[in-house]
């Protein structure tokens, strides 16, 4: 009788473990609707996507505008426009960034404050020519399109003012009640 149950649960074994190292398979996927691709990161052919800039035009808040290709030659002329001003205005908060960075994986939690509120106000410098940039914009559009343009805008500044955060994470009136 022992060396049946013996038997038996060598076999439930030998299975169990097929059955997780099946699982832990990893699987190429093909194409962006195969399970297991992520939209970060490399690509199936091994490449990365780009950043915000060259082959982007109709992706992010732009393509709910259903912007015209005259539309988007002109958005395309006024960003390249302000582009060496924000590029300026990004080098220069970058070593505040860094220090910040550095900061926090010291554990150095108010000098990551410091460092941050230092970039902050940097990139804050900048937000004259970045309303203008968004005035012209604003005014290459249609009524309808100007609309959504100023939702997404309210959105984005509700979002800074939440300090990036949303949901439960934030403290105060949005936050879930606590048992004591």
């Amino acid at each position: 009788m022992s060396t049946a149950r013996t038997l038996a649960l060598g076999a439930l074994m030998v299975f169990g473990v097929a059955g997780v190292s099946a699982a832990q398979s990893s699987v190429t996927p093909k194409s962006p609707t195969d399970s297991g691709y992520h939209r970060r990161g490399a690509r199936p052919d091994g490449q990365f996507r780009k950043g915000a800039g060259a082959g982007r035009e109709g992706r992010g808040f732009g393509r709910d505008l259903n912007l015209t290709e005259a539309q988007k030659t002109q958005m395309k002329a006024i960003r390249q426009k302000y582009q060496p001003q924000n590029q300026a205005l990004r080098d220069r908060a970058k070593p505040f960034m860094e220090a910040a960075r550095t900061a926090r994986q010291k554990g150095d939690s108010a000098g990551f404050r410091g460092n941050m509120e230092k970039a902050k106000q940097v990139m804050q410098s900048g937000q004259s020519f970045r309303t203008q940039e968004q005035a012209e914009i604003r005014a290459i559009l249609t009524p309808d399109q100007q609309a959504k343009f100023d939702a997404h805008q309210k959105a984005a500044a509700e979002h800074r003012a939440n300090g990036g955060k949303k949901g439960w994470g934030r403290k105060g009136a949005g936050a879930p009640a606590t048992k004591k």
